[in-house]
């Protein structure tokens, strides 16, 4: 017999074994002796009162635990006459070639930027000297933007896909196997690069193509069908199909779409700032703890208000993190907030955004659907010019007088 339960344990005896295999029994009305095996299914905070986790437990009364079997996602050997290509290795990228390979066709991805470790100087670059890699930064390269920012693995999109097996091919992949049960999984940016190298590593291993520093400068498209791509201005690459895995910084795709004629069209996003506080301050007022229990996660908020009519809110709430220089050109400032695994920093961030419509890119409509590009670069460049307009130095204020 399997019994599902639920504990709500203060922070520490959520990870005391014996007291949870005797408080399951107890609840159960059953002797621990039959009780073969116990299984995390969910882990979560509710801090609404007295910090508490709550564990979701499966009980296994007189039946004895057989684990799932453990089948690697069923990759196999590519057939090499199907090709798709890719433009782009972060994250939609190489989960495409992945997906891509469990059907046997053969993914060959183009990376304007460099492998996970080669990128790392260009990293040093932009935070130490300010001088950004148009190719390679905290957005371009191997990884995409979230290898070094963060690693967050949370959404409430539930219909789009099985959420699931994304996490166990991560976990297969290197990943810490908490993220499983976790209510908010987080993996760091200092465990994604091994993530994404061995990522890497299965698509190159079942017959994939994966190629760095090949930046994608036009479609070849005849009788409106897009047969291939040039990168770098010269070579040429056909397959049956391609897919566009950019992200959202890779204007120059956007504008070489529009160049091409190829319908795209505008949707409301976000902008807005990075706050940065106390992580201290945080946890006191989330746990109301002036230190937080060693088995407490660095606490989280999410902010929801309206000023003026607008929806304002928190977007990407980085506990224990850092922000970071994010800029894609040369001459403008981004920030991005990221975070390691033990997010042990004494600081935390979170964006602060509102929301832009289409209404409000009046002033840029002779751009059509890029006017929210153009938004984007005169208020990143007028950051810069804020900041000194010499280095990645963001200016900085108060949040209250922002």
């Amino acid at each position: 017999m399997i019994k599902e339960i639920e504990l709500k344990l203060a922070p520490n005896d959520a990870y005391n074994e014996p007291l949870i295999k005797s408080l399951c029994a107890k609840k159960l009305h059953i002797s621990e002796e039959n009780i073969t095996e116990i299984i995390k299914l969910k882990r979560s905070v509710d801090a609404r009162k007295e910090p508490k986790i709550i564990l979701k437990l499966a009980i296994y009364i007189n039946e004895s635990f057989k684990p799932e079997i453990e089948i690697k996602s069923n990759y196999k050997s590519v057939n090499p006459d199907k090709k798709i290509l890719i433009v782009g290795a972060g994250p939609a990228g190489y989960f495409a070639a992945l997906e891509l390979i469990e059907l046997g066709i053969k993914p060959i991805i183009f990376e304007r930027g460099k492998d996970v470790q080669s990128r790392r100087v260009d990293l040093r670059q932009i935070q130490q000297f300010g001088v950004v890699n148009s190719h390679s930064n905290y957005c371009f390269g191997e990884g995409g933007a979230g290898t070094y920012s963060d690693g967050k693995l949370y959404t409430r999109a539930t219909k789009r896909g099985d959420i699931k097996k994304i996490l166990k091919i991560l976990v297969e992949h290197g990943a810490k196997t908490d993220i499983l049960i976790d209510s908010h999984p987080h993996i760091g940016s200092n465990v994604l690069p091994v993530v994404v190298k061995n990522i890497r590593e299965t698509i190159l291993n079942f017959g994939g193509e994966i190629h760095f520093n090949s930046h994608v400068t036009d479609f070849i498209i005849k009788d409106d069908n897009i047969l291939g791509l040039v990168v770098n201005d010269s070579q040429e690459h056909f397959g049956d199909s391609v897919i566009l895995a950019t992200g959202h910084s890779s204007r120059d795709i956007f504008y070489l779409l529009n160049n091409k004629k190829i319908e795209i069209e505008s949707k409301p996003f976000a902008i807005g700032v990075r706050i940065e506080h106390s992580q201290n301050l945080i946890d006191s007022i989330q746990y109301r703890q002036t230190i937080r229990e060693e088995h407490l996660p660095a606490s989280s908020y999410q902010l929801i208000s309206q000023a003026n009519g607008r929806g304002v809110f928190s977007f990407c709430m980085c506990p224990g993190g850092f922000i970071v220089p994010s800029a894609t050109a040369p001459g403008e400032i981004v920030v991005n907030g990221m975070s390691l695994s033990k997010r042990d920093s004494k600081y935390a961030n979170s964006g602060i955004v509102v929301a832009v419509e289409n209404e409000d890119l009046q002033d840029y409509h002779q751009y059509g659907a890029l006017a929210g590009l153009e938004l984007q670069k005169y208020i990143e460049q007028k950051v810069f010019i804020a900041g000194g307009g010499s280095t990645q130095q963001a200016p900085a204020q108060r949040m209250t007088d922002f």
